[in-house]
């Protein structure tokens, strides 16, 4: 069997994730490895839209808008990213985005631009809006278990990035309690960091050697193996 390796950007980027890939690469990284659970197109929308199977494609105008609308200011807020950064990427579009959530809330796109604005919310540093825009979309998403677990993922990211422990754990623990395996290890892996943390040192070494036991094929293995031999 072979071993699989990872590079040390790609720590990096598993240990501090940019939340506003989170629902495209991690999805990408989810479907490769669950195959059988997930249908992932392409494109940054398509890729985020995976969680809106079963809800029905557009059907009226003022969807069509609003889809057509959250793809230009999605684009816009790559553009700016890459060029100025993140934080003012998120002071640009931050008022496009609260337009769509205005007007179109109670649409499909809106309820997706909510999250992605979410995202946005984090990257560009403003932890206590991107935690009500999350908290909003999980009462929205609550039956649909896979976006529910990439929303708690996010709150748990959050929480971390603001040294809010405690909370952040909790995020974190609700995915590994419930009912999909999926992200379950991402969860604790991030458990073990966050009870490391917290001095609660036991709790944090049988987190990594849960997924050694249990996920033998994460994407974490080979960090978690150095942290318990560490």
């Amino acid at each position: 069997m072979v071993k699989k390796r990872v590079s040390r950007s790609r720590k990096r980027q598993l240990e501090e994730p940019d939340e506003f890939i989170t629902f495209g690469t991690r999805l990408l990284e989810t479907a490769a490895n669950h195959k059988e659970k997930l249908l992932i197109a392409l494109g940054v929308i398509c890729i985020i839209i995976v969680g809106f199977l079963g809800m029905g494609y557009y059907s009226d105008q003022n969807e069509n808008k609003a889809s057509d609308l959250l793809g230009q200011n999605v684009a816009k807020y790559e553009m700016i990213k890459n060029q100025n950064g993140p934080d003012n990427a998120y002071l640009s579009v931050k008022k496009d985005f609260q337009l769509i959530l205005e007007k179109y809330s109670g649409k499909d796109a809106g309820k997706l631009a909510r999250i992605i604005f979410a995202n946005i919310c984090y990257n560009g540093g403003d932890y206590d809006k991107a935690i009500r825009l999350y908290h909003t979309s999980l009462e929205i998403f609550n039956e649909n278990i896979f976006i529910k677990n990439q929303i708690l993922s996010s709150l748990g990211h959050t929480h971390e990035k603001m040294k809010d422990y405690k909370n952040a754990a909790k995020y974190f623990e609700m995915i590994v309690s419930g009912p999909d395996i999926v992200m379950k290890d991402e969860a604790l892996f991030h458990l073990g960091k966050l009870y490391a943390e917290m001095g609660k040192t036991d709790l944090s070494i049988n987190a990594f050697k849960k997924i050694l036991s249990d996920y033998t094929d994460s994407i974490y293995i080979e960090m978690v193996r150095e942290k318990v031999a560490g």
